[in-house]
């Protein structure tokens, strides 16, 4: 499989609520907005005909408030809830079509989910936890056991083994809980706002522990938050819902340098530009001659380097730099003058 696999397809998910969700289907119902659907209808639209694609690979952050509709999207893609319409496809597969004997073992074998609330046994030990999965799988216990120790050291619990989940810190828990998703092999992970309940600075740990291990284990992970730097810090892709549709879909630095509406821009006034937005994004693509001497000389900026890593580098320099993209070719040049408007309120 190549990186550009697309994991996950999801084509038209509508998910309504009430005794008859088909009936907003007739006539124009269903180009009503959420609010007027539910008192024409007494229906309410959890999702509102949503279509994203998900690479084999990446993190997929789903963003929005409550009562967006990001969880009950992403509950979709199991089937955890049944979509009113729509298709969703995983590697190519229906999961609409499957029955229920295949759903159980996609449910098995293919994904596992990370909760808010962690979901431990409290009667069982921290590596009976882990391995729960792998129990219902039929794994042996010899293979199981080594299987929970392996995946517990990986999240820094080594020595933790025969411990009960009331004896840890929460932040401590929610690393069994991820230890408990990654023990079973999956292909796909789902985060289900899985830091919420945590403090600041465990919660930023737990971020950090997870970019790091997905550098590692290339798992596609779906992420739900309505923590917008959380999203931007996770997500290789974003989207942004509200009213149960998704408003805009872009990377981290799409959304902030280009946010679709004032709904979308009041999150993106949030963050440090200079923090997500590269080299290439605000270039000028005039060369001067100064920069040209500087390519030939190798001193080169890469057009995906952050801003954030160039401040040092041009604080105390007027001389504008040469950025090169993909391919090594001269793209444009940035100076101090570019890094400091671009890290104002507009680009």
């Amino acid at each position: 499989m190549t990186i550009d696999h697309k994991k996950i397809e999801c084509s038209g998910i509508w998910k309504v609520f009430g005794p008859e969700p088909d009936k907003i289907f007739r006539g124009d119902l269903s180009k009503l907005d959420r609010a007027e659907i539910q008192k024409t209808t007494g229906h309410v639209i959890g999702v509102n005909d949503a279509s994203f694609e998900i690479s084999e690979g990446e993190t997929f952050v789903v963003m929005g408030l409550s009562g967006s509709g990001k969880s009950t999207l992403v509950r979709c893609i199991s089937r955890l809830i049944e979509p009113t319409r729509g298709e969703v496809l995983v590697d190519g597969q229906s999961l609409i079509d499957m029955s229920s004997a295949e759903l159980r073992e996609f449910r098995r074998h293919k994904i596992s989910m990370v909760f808010q609330h962690f979901g431990l046994f409290p009667h069982r030990t921290l590596t009976e936890n882990v391995a729960y999965g792998l129990e219902i799988r039929g794994v042996g216990r010899a293979d199981r056991t080594k299987k929970a120790h392996e995946t517990l050291d990986l999240v820094g619990l080594n020595g933790w083994f025969d411990h009960f989940p009331r004896e840890l810190s929460g932040g401590m828990q929610q690393r069994v809980g991820l230890a408990r998703a990654l023990a079973v092999d999956p292909e796909i992970m789902v985060f289900d706002e899985p830091f919420s309940a945590l403090d600041p600075l465990i919660r930023r740990e737990m971020q950090d522990e997870v970019k790091l291990l997905q550098n590692v284990l290339k798992k596609t992970m779906v992420f739900i938050t309505h923590d917008f730097l959380e999203a931007i810090k996770m997500g290789d892709h974003i989207a942004i819902m509200k009213d149960g549709e998704i408003v805009q879909i872009g990377t981290p630095e799409e959304i902030v340098a280009n946010p679709i509406n004032d709904y979308v821009r009041d999150f993106a006034e949030e963050v440090p530009r200079y923090r997500v937005l590269s080299a290439g994004k605000v270039m000028r693509e005039k060369v001067s001659a100064e920069a040209q001497a500087l390519f030939d000389n190798s001193d080169l900026v890469k057009a995906t380097d952050k801003l954030e890593t160039l401040i040092d580098r041009m604080i105390h320099s007027d001389a504008a730099l040469p950025v090169v993209d993909d391919s090594g070719q001269l793209a444009g040049e940035i100076d101090r003058s570019i890094v400091m408007n671009a890290m104002r309120s507009e680009v």
